[in-house]
């Protein structure tokens, strides 16, 4: 039976919670390598500026098409939180996000077969409290969240900048960065919770 929230029906102009894992929960990022040959993918596919294959053809671009408002990179999943303005557009950025990081992965270390665990899944954003939450959620996956060098926590808080991320969608519900830093300190404390959702998921 497929997992939950694997095969539906998506809806334009909605927030979507989406996560991934390796296949049999293996690792999918070894090293930093791996983590920003997946970051250059977003870029590719959600940049203002639309790449070219070698052979000169147009690479798929979903700029316009995808808002990306936060990610973060585990060893073996990913997360990220995005707004889709057309009802296809998040299945073909994902599948071609998803293709382009499986070659890469596959070339480098000379394995064949699938590299994630069945299709990715995806959570509807029903409300702000959720999607403020599920920001939180992805931020503190790290336990040294403030500082992990591979989730969008950095470009929230101004130390990066990117065409293709976009924060504000995360930062206009708060006054200051501190707010939202503070946010995501009174929520230390309930870190087994947060550590057992993580577990739920990538167990799903």
């Amino acid at each position: 039976m497929p997992g939950r929230n694997i095969y539906k029906t998506y809806t334009a102009d909605t927030f979507y919670h989406i996560y991934n894992r390796g296949v049999n929960k293996r690792a999918i990022f070894l090293d930093d390598e791996d983590r920003a040959v997946f970051i250059s993918l977003l870029k590719r596919y959600l940049g203002t500026e639309v790449e070219k294959k070698h052979n000169r053809m147009l690479l798929p671009n979903y700029h316009g098409e995808i808002d990306l408002a936060a990610f973060c990179l585990m060893r073996n999943h990913f997360h990220l939180l995005v707004y889709q303005r057309d009802a296809t557009a998040m299945t073909n950025f994902v599948k071609s996000l998803s293709v382009a990081y499986s070659m890469y992965f596959n070339k480098r270390y000379e394995r064949v077969g699938p590299l994630f665990q069945q299709r990715y899944r995806a959570v509807d954003i029903q409300n702000d409290g959720q999607f403020l939450h599920i920001s939180r959620y992805i931020y503190m996956n790290p336990k040294e969240y403030k500082t992990y060098q591979w989730s969008s926590l950095a470009y929230y808080m101004g130390k990066k900048k990117a065409d293709w991320l976009r924060p504000e969608q995360v930062r206009q519900h708060f006054s200051s960065t501190a707010d939202y830093l503070h946010f995501l300190e009174e929520y230390e404390d309930r870190r087994d919770e947060l550590l057992g959702l993580n577990a739920e998921l990538a167990n799903a």
